[in-house]
Parts: structure tokens; C-alpha cells; sequence
């Protein structure tokens, strides 16, 4: 069976590679006569990326990229790495829920929304080749950056384990022997103020070095009209300094150091549902808005503080060492920590159900030695890769509204010596955890040149990994029933290992044209349920693997128009699941709220994607990117689901919308002092996607539309006007000009209190930007 379905797979690919084949020669025929065209440049800029570890231009790359220089990223009026939602085909990249400092990325329909310590990202981020463990300090303010890559699908072969979904890359500016400033000022609605500056040069022969700080706010755009406080907002302080020194013409050092700073109010939501007791399931507070008619108002616990925290701060050393002509060796040495501390009102009302504190205190060090060959015809990149990480956090769960014993007496009939005397009892559950994960890896790429036009590329990496995890849970409560007698104590250790192989077959019609096929795997890491307090809930989850076919063409017509296109089939196995519910003590027939993890699933999810740039003037670009994605379970077993013989298969897959659409143009006057106008305007859409994993009722097929996002459209514009000499420009930009009102992430706790919780985008906001270069 498992043969047939790999078979059909090819069949389908090689018959859209083969359709591409034929298109894109047809494409890139060159042109007869070259003095019967208006000359025009290339303004869709040649961009050279690190995809695959070592410098090539973005069309030589076999695999489905999209990289955006400092032009690109202004175009897309991206801010932060938020900012590329809409400008990557089938990419979901927004902000975490109920966190200021996490990032909730999915690539073709793969991803890990839950920013828990003990859940591993399946989307890799990386600044300057150094991986970042966790989601949260993810949301990454772009600040001198020469580029960044996105990489779709699995890479797991040159970048490990937890990229099953893709990669996303940071790059940042090196310092060179030119003096290079920048700086920026904009103020916008919401008092929005953001201050950026860069300097770079040469300090002596062979030493050069740069600084980069940022200092942005803005307040909160949801109001609570009880409490007179914002949520919401941001207050970012980010620095970074860097040195290059070239002590000889075959040996180069990178230093840099970088610290941000995040000290934000609560990220709130809206519930989308009433809250119940926990017991009794009588209505505890209704539902206040219907989340449709959201106003970007909140009520929040009024003991709650106001506040979440984060300092991130790390250090890398890159040194690279030309042995010869064709041998170049790299080490890569990065330490990193992260300390947060974040109030989370989870239930997003007055009352305390569902509010928790998450400090968390994270720090990783990585090692990484590379050997490369670049000679004629043959090339080849291997490596040894080592990460250590280790990660406490102190956790505290307040639900002091969530029981009514009132209530529960009458259904219970239990002694109030075993009641307590108070009808609301107190409730405090506290956690402390620690993790220790130790991953080794060796990993190796080559590219063959098998004729002139025929490329094959081939890698292979092996993983090994070791994690240790000791968590502690106490309860405590007026009411005896809810106390712990005893800790509850959950110290296992478990291992992995990974064999990822990879392998693409690269043609090239012409130095305008190439099609490609591509299969690849990647896994993300195992580990323990961070939420466990109970026996039932500790077992240990499996990693989970991405196989992933995909087939696609690039190529770029006259300097005027550049193409890329891709099919793909991923096979998803062992997906982890979160999922909750409740079980009831046999003995005092007291319900108590689980929280389990899964290897529950098997997906099957195909697509297609195709980015479009056009200047058909010196003055007019016109891009656009399309992706198309069919995710759907094959299988998803829960026992708690008895009417559909425990399966969850007929659920909708998170974070997978049918369609991603971005289409943007600008038009550049160009005025005889040398001054210019841009204008520019970008229309994005994305159809309905479920905003969580759990989205139907349990053991019912009946899904909660609250956690559904019905598919909404934005759009963005700018004008922007530059000083002759190119060193100042002015500009004023709107983002959301239509105030649409969507949905972009979703908690589902229903088995404490009933808690389904939305998070929304930001409303309607425009600034004004001051430049200036040198």
C-alpha cells in the first residue's frame, strides 16, 4: 500500500515537472532582436542566499526559497518577522497567543503554536546561522539586516531537527571598509514611536565594526475601560554590536553581541464562549461580546499584573579559514539566554479561572564545524553540530473563581470536613520544572554536475539526541479535596536518533531557466508533556518526521520578469497533539482537567505556490505571491471520540488555509532635481483556517466556529519621497486601511472552565517614517 502511494506520488509529481519542463524554455527563449525591446533594468535584484550553507544566487537554489533584501522588506512595509505574513506563499507567521515575545509560525500547513518550554518550534529560526531553541524571542525586530530567507519545507539534511516545516533565516549587515549610517525615526497612531540607527566602518587595517540599537513603543490597541489600562502595547529596546576582523587574506573572524529587552502589558484576547464551574458545569459568566462584534476593548482579573518580561541577550563567533582555493573550514560558536517572566490571563474576563505566571529562564550553547569544497563540477558541505540547552521555569496557575462547592455539594454529597467551610475555595497550583536537552549531529551535501545542464545534489545528517526533565506539581486550596496529600513528581529521561536524508535533481534549459525535483525529510524532536499532573498524563512523546516531495521550476525572462513556481506532497507522521479533557476520581467523584500530548496524527498535505515579480518600466514593479495548500488528517486517534470509533481524522488541520494571496505594485516618479516619489500598495488575503488543534466538540463532529478565522483581506500603502543624493526620504505608510477585524491565533482549555479564547490583529494604524543614509 505504502509502495502504490509513493508510486502515485511520483507519477503526479513527474508529470507536473514535466508540464513545467515544457513551459518554461517556451518561457525563456531569448529574444531575436534585441534593439526591438525597450531597455529596461533589473530592478528584481539578484539575491545571493545561505539556503544551503554555502553563497549562490536564489535561482540556483533546488529547493522552494524566498529571500527579501533591505529594498524587499521596506516594500512589504515589514516591521519584524511578522511582517513577512502574506509575502511567503502558504507561510501563517503571527504573534503567539497570550504572549508579547512568541511567534506562531506554520509553513504549508506544519508548525508548533504552543510557546510551553517543553514543546520544540518545527519551524527553525536562525540569526546569522545560530539557532534559536524556543518560540518565544522569536518575534525579532528587523534591524540592520542585509537579508532574510525563508526556506519552505523540510530541512532537515543541513539544519537538524525541529525544521520538519522550514527555516527562516536573519542575516545580518557584516561591517565593511566603507562608513555606512542609518537612521530612522517613525511616529504613528497609538503613539507609536520607533527609533533606529546603524553605524559601520573601518577601525584599522583588517578591523572593522559596527553598532545597531532600536527603541520602539506603542501603546496598547485594546482597551480595559474598568481597570483605565492598555494591553497589547510594545516597549522593545534592542542593541547589537559587531566586528570583523581580517587579520590576512585567507582567514576572516565575526564577532558579534546582541540584547533585546521586552517589557510589555498582557497580550489579551476575547473569549468566545461562557465560563462554567468546574464541577458542576453551571454557567459561571456569560458571554459578554460576541467575538464577531470584537471592539478591541478587555476586562482582565484586576489582581493580575499588568506585565510581561523578557531579556534576550547571546554572542557568536564565526571564524572561516581558506585553506586552499577550493576548501574553506568554518567554526560557529554561539552562547545564548533568555529570561521571561509573563502574566497570562488565559480566560480574558474579570474573574480568576484561567490566569497563570510562566517565568522562564533558558540558555543554550552550540557548536559547529564545517568543511567545504567548492571545485569544478563538484561541491560539497559537511559538518558536526553540537547543542546543549537547559530550561527551568516557575509556574503558577490562580483559578480561585473556577469551583463553586455549593454547587458541588449538592451533587457530591461529601462531608464538609473533607469540603472545607468556604463556598469559593482558594486555588493555587504551582510548577517547577527543568529540562536538559544534549543534540549531536553529522551531517554532509554534495552537488554533482552530471552534465552541463543535469545537476544532482544529495545529503544525509544523523542526529542523536538526550533529554532530561524533572517536573514538580503542588496544589493548594481551602477546600481539603483539592489539596495535594504529596508533590506530584515526574523526572524521566528519554533519546532519539534521526537518519535525514535529501536528494534533488536540478536542470537548467538556460541562464534564465532550471526546473527541479526535490525529496527531503525532517523530524522534530521528542520529549515530555510540560502540563502533566497526573500519572496518566507523563508518557513520553515520540518525534515527529516530514517526508516531502516537491517539484519546480525558476526563471526570469528579459530582466523584466521573474518566475517561481512549486508542487508538493508532504507525508506527516506522529503529529504531536495536545489535546485536553477531563477525568473523574473514581473515589470522590472529583473531575479533574487533563491536559495529554499525542502522537495522534498522520496528515497528508499537498500544494502549490508561485511567486511573480514584473517591471514592465524602469518605473513600475508588480509582484505577487499565491499559495495553494490541501491539508487534511488521515489519521487522528482519541479514544475520548467513541461515535467516530476514536478517531479525530474529520477535523480540520490548524494554521492551513486553502489559499494565501498577496499581490503589491509601486511606481516610482522620478523628478529632474534627482529626488523620487514610490507609491506603493499591497492587497493580501487568506482564506478560513482553524485557529487550534482541538475545533470540534469533544466526541462530536459539530466544530466551535469561534475557533475558526472565516478568511480576511488587508491592505497596506505607502509614499515615500527621497532627497537628491538618495541620503533622506520621508514617508508616511498604513497598515489595514480597511480596519478589518480578524482573527489570528486560538486557545482551546475548555475542560477547565469552559475556556476557548481568540486573539486579534491590530486595527488600522499609519506613521510616519524619517530616514536618513550615509
Amino acid at each position: 500500500m505504502a509502495q502504490t502511494k509513493t508510486t502515485l506520488i511520483a507519477l503526479k509529481l513527474g508529470s507536473a515537472l514535466g508540464a513545467l519542463m515544457l513551459a518554461v524554455p517556451a518561457m525563456a527563449q531569448p529574444v531575436p532582436d534585441e534593439t526591438e525591446i525597450d531597455e529596461t533594468p533589473d530592478v528584481t535584484n539578484t539575491i545571493v542566499v545561505t539556503a544551503r550553507r554555502t553563497e549562490e544566487t536564489l535561482e540556483d537554489v533546488p529547493a522552494s526559497v524566498s529571500a527579501f533584501d533591505t529594498a524587499a522588506l521596506e516594500r512589504i512595509q515589514a516591521q519584524d518577522t511578522t511582517g513577512l505574513q502574506g509575502a511567503v506563499p502558504n507561510l501563517n507567521i503571527v504573534q503567539g497567543r497570550g504572549s508579547s515575545n512568541a511567534t506562531n509560525i506554520f509553513i504549508r500547513g506544519v508548525g508548533q503554536p504552543d510557546a510551553l518550554q517543553t514543546f520544540d518550534p518545527a519551524v527553525g529560526v536562525y540569526v546569522d546561522d545560530v539557532y534559536l531553541s524556543r518560540i518565544r524571542g522569536t518575534q525579532l525586530d528587523l534591524l540592520d539586516l542585509e537579508r532574510v530567507e525563508v526556506l519552505r519545507g523540510p530541512q532537515g539534511t543541513l539544519y537538524g531537527k525541529n525544521t520538519i516545516g522550514g527555516a527562516l533565516k536573519l542575516v545580518s549587515r557584516r561591517p565593511g571598509n566603507d562608513l555606512r549610517a542609518n537612521f530612522g525615526l517613525n511616529y504613528g497612531t497609538f503613539n507609536q514611536l520607533d527609533l533606529k540607527g546603524s553605524v559601520s566602518g573601518p577601525l584599522a587595517e583588517g578591523v572593522s565594526a559596527g553598532i545597531a540599537a532600536m527603541y520602539s513603543r506603542r501603546d496598547g490597541f485594546v482597551e480595559d475601560r474598568v481597570l483605565d489600562r492598555d494591553y497589547n502595547d510594545k516597549d522593545t529596546l534592542a542593541l547589537r554590536g559587531s566586528l570583523a576582523l581580517t587579520p590576512s587574506d585567507d582567514f576572516r573572524i565575526d564577532i558579534s553581541a546582541d540584547y533585546s529587552r521586552d517589557d510589555a502589558s498582557l497580550n489579551v484576547g476575547a473569549p468566545i464562549n461562557e465560563l462554567r464551574y468546574l464541577f458542576t458545569g453551571l454557567e459561571l459568566l456569560p458571554l459578554a461580546v460576541d467575538p464577531e462584534d470584537y471592539d478591541y476593548t478587555a476586562r482582565t482579573t484586576p489582581g493580575l499584573p499588568n506585565s510581561t518580561k523578557l531579556d534576550h541577550w547571546g554572542a557568536s563567533a564565526r571564524m572561516e579559514w581558506d585553506v586552499g582555493p577550493e576548501i574553506q573550514l568554518r567554526s560557529i560558536t554561539a552562547y545564548r539566554e533568555l529570561v521571561t517572566d509573563d502574566y497570562i490571563d488565559i480566560d480574558a474576563t474579570e474573574l480568576e479561572v484561567g490566569d497563570v505566571f510562566v517565568g522562564v529562564d533558558q540558555n543554550q550553547f552550540s557548536q559547529e564545524f564545517q568543511f567545504v569544497y567548492d571545485g569544478v563540477g563538484f561541491q560539497a558541505v559537511a559538518g558536526l553540530y553540537y547543542l546543549q540547552e537547559n530550561i527551568t521555569s516557575d509556574q503558577r496557575a490562580f483559578a480561585d473563581d473556577l469551583v463553586d462547592l455549593r454547587g458541588f455539594r449538592a451533587v457530591n454529597a461529601l462531608p464538609p470536613a473533607l469540603l472545607g467551610p468556604d463556598d469559593f475555595p482558594t486555588f493555587l497550583r504551582t510548577i517547577a520544572d527543568d529540562l536538559q536537552t544534549d543534540s549531536y549531529a553529522a551531517y554532509a551535501n554534495v552537488d554533482v554536475e552530471l552534465t552541463d545542464a543535469l545537476t544532482l545534489a544529495a545529503g544525509i545528517r544523523y542526529t542523536y539526541e538526550q533529554k532530561d526533565y524533572f517536573r514538580t506539581t503542588s496544589t493548594f486550596s481551602s477546600a481539603p479535596f483539592l489539596n495535594s496529600a504529596a508533590p506530584f513528581e515526574f523526572a524521566p529521561s528519554d533519546s532519539w536518533d534521526d537518519v535525514s536524508p535529501m536528494a534533488s535533481l536540478r536542470y537548467e534549459f538556460s541562464p534564465d531557466a532550471s526546473a527541479y525535483l526535490r525529496i527531503a525529510k525532517g523530524f522534530k524532536s521528542g520529549g515530555f508533556n510540560g502540563r502533566a499532573n497526573s500519572a496518566t498524563e507523563t508518557s513520553a512523546y515520540e518525534p515527529e518526521t516530514v517526508l516531502s516531495y516537491e517539484a519546480g521550476f525558476k526563471a526570469s525572462i528579459d530582466g523584466q520578469i521573474r518566475l517561481a513556481g512549486a508542487v508538493f506532497y508532504n507525508d506527516y507522521e506522529d503529529f504531536q497533539a495536545r489535546v485536553s479533557g477531563i477525568e473523574v476520581d473514581p473515589i470522590t467523584n472529583v473531575p479533574t482537567p487533563t491536559l495529554g500530548v499525542l502522537n495522534a496524527g498522520k496528515l497528508e498535505i499537498s500544494g502549490a505556490e508561485l511567486e511573480v515579480a514584473w517591471t514592465p518600466t524602469r518605473a513600475f514593479l508588480l509582484d505577487a505571491q499565491i499559495g495553494y495548500l490541501d491539508a487534511k488528517y488521515d489519521e487522528f486517534a482519541d479514544d475520548r471520540f467513541t461515535s467516530t470509533n476514536g478517531s479525530r481524522a474529520f477535523q480540520t488541520p490548524a494554521f492551513a488555509p486553502d489559499w494565501t494571496i498577496r499581490v503589491g505594485s509601486q511606481y516610482t516618479f522620478e523628478f529632474g532635481d534627482g529626488s523620487d516619489l514610490v507609491i506603493g500598495a499591497q492587497y493580501k488575503y487568506r482564506s478560513e483556517y482553524a485557529l487550534s488543534v482541538d475545533n470540534t466538540l469533544i466526541d462530536s463532529t459539530t466544530r466551535i466556529e469561534g475557533l475558526f478565522e472565516d478568511g480576511y483581506s488587508l491592505v497596506d500603502a505607502r509614499v515615500e519621497w527621497t532627497a537628491p543624493g538618495e541620503n533622506y526620504t520621508i514617508g508616511v505608510y498604513g497598515q489595514n486601511l480597511f480596519d478589518e477585524l480578524y482573527k489570528t491565533d486560538g486557545q482551546e482549555f475548555s475542560s477547565i472552565g469552559n475556556i476557548r479564547t481568540v486573539y486579534f490583529g491590530a486595527p488600522r494604524t499609519v506613521y510616519l517614517r524619517l530616514t536618513a543614509s550615509f
